[in-house]
C-alpha cells in the first residue's frame, strides 16, 4: 500500500511517500519518500519506482541476512543477490497485465518443460512443446507418451504458480498422479524396488518410503526456519531424489517441488537445462555420497541464470 503522511515538525509540514512492506515473518515494516510537495499518488509512486525497489531490495536482504545461515556457496554476498532478484521479480509479477503475463509465463513453462523433459531423454524439441501447449494438438510421428508428458506439465505448472501445491505428502502424491495422467497408472508410492540405471546409488526400498518421506517433510520444515529457501530447496531435491518415492517420473516430479518451494516463498523458478545433465546428475551422486556443495551451487547458478533469461529484461517496461 502507497500512500502521503504529512508530518509536521517545530511548525513546518513535511509530505512523506509511505510504502507498507511485509517480510517473510509476517512483520509488516514502512519505507518512506520525503517530498518536495503534496501531489498525486500513483503519479510519485511511478516517480519513485526505482527507489522503493532499492529500499525493499535494502529490506528483504537485510531479513534474509539475519535470518538465514550463510555457508561457503551462500555466502552473505549471494543471498544478498538473491533477495534482490526476488524483489524484482515480485515487482514484474504484481506489476504486468493479464496479456504480458500470459506471454512471459508461456514461454518460461514451455522452456522449464523441454528442458526437464529433455533430461530423462524425451525427443521433443522446444517449437514441438510449444505446439502441444499452446496449440492443443498432437504431433505425428511422436511419442504418445512424450506428448502427454508436456500436456500435464503445463497444467500442474500453473498451479505451482498459484501456491496450490504444499510441500505435504497429500499434496507431492497429487502432483505426481497428475503428471501421470494418461501415462502410468502406478500413482501413489512405489510398490516395488527401482534403480537409477547407470547409478550405483542404491534407492530407499518400498517399504521404508512413506517413513523417509515423513522425516524429510520435516525436515524441509525445521530447515525453512534458519536456511535459505533455495538452499532448502537444493537439499530437499537432493534427498527427494534419494529416496526415489514413486515407480516413475521421479527426476520431473523433483524439479516440480522445488519450483513449488520457490514459489510458496515468492522467490522466482529456476529451469536446469539439459546442457547440464551430466554436470546435475554427477551434483546428485554427490550429494547421495554426503557432498551437498556441488548440488546447492547447481541450483544457485540456475537460479540467477533463469532470472536474468527470463524475467530481468521486463523490469523497465512495466509500470
Amino acid at each position: 500500500m502507497v500512500y502521503i503522511s504529512e508530518k509536521t515538525i517545530k511548525k513546518n509540514k513535511y509530505f512523506y511517500l509511505m510504502k507498507s512492506l511485509r517480510l517473510p515473518n509476517g512483520k509488516v515494516i514502512t519505507l518512506q519518500k520525503l517530498l518536495d510537495k503534496k501531489g498525486n499518488v500513483k503519479e510519485l509512486e511511478k516517480k519513485y519506482k526505482i527507489f522503493f525497489l532499492e529500499k525493499e531490495k535494502e529490506a528483504y536482504s537485510n531479513f534474509a541476512l539475519k535470518n538465514y545461515t550463510a555457508n561457503s556457496v551462500y555466502t552473505r554476498e549471494q543471498i544478498k543477490k538473491i533477495e534482490e532478484m526476488k524483489v524484482e521479480y515480485q515487482y514484474l509479477v504484481k506489476n504486468f497485465s493479464a496479456e504480458q503475463y500470459k506471454d512471459v509465463f508461456d514461454r518460461f513453462i514451455a522452456n522449464f518443460t523441454y528442458e526437464s523433459n529433455a533430461i530423462e531423454g524425451s525427443s521433443l524439441t522446444l517449437k514441438d512443446v510449444a505446439i502441444v501447449m499452446f496449440e492443443n494438438r498432437s504431433m505425428q510421428g511422436k511419442d504418445l507418451r512424450e506428448i502427454w508428458e508436456t500436456k500435464n506439465s503445463r497444467e500442474v505448472m500453473e498451479k505451482i504458480l498459484k501456491g496450490k501445491f504444499k510441500v505435504n505428502e497429500k499434496d507431492i502424491i497429487k502432483m505426481h498422479k497428475m503428471l501421470m495422467e494418461n501415462i502410468d497408472q502406478r500413482t501413489g508410492y512405489k510398490q516395488f524396488p527401482n534403480e537409477i540405471v547407470g547409478s550405483t546409488i542404491k534407492l530407499t526400498p518400498p517399504e521404508k518410503v512413506e517413513k523417509e518421506m515423513n522425516e524429510l517433510f520435516e525436515r524441509h520444515e525445521n530447515n525453512s526456519e534458519n536456511l535459505h529457501p533455495l538452499q532448502a530447496a537444493a537439499l530437499f531435491h537432493g534427498k527427494f531424489e534419494r529416496i526415489h518415492p514413486f515407480a516413475d517420473g521421479n527426476g520431473r516430479v523433483g524439479r516440480f517441488i522445488v519450483t513449488a518451494i520457490l514459489a510458496n516463498e515468492n522467490y522466482p523458478p529456476l529451469i536446469i537445462r539439459k546442457t547440464q545433465r551430466e554436470s546435475y546428475i554427477k551434483a546428485l551422486e554427490d550429494f547421495h555420497r554426503g557432498y551437498t556443495n556441488n548440488l546447492e551451487r547447481i541450483f544457485l547458478d540456475k537460479y540467477k541464470k533463469t532470472f536474468e533469461k527470463f524475467f530481468a529484461g521486463y523490469t523497465k517496461y512495466v509500470k
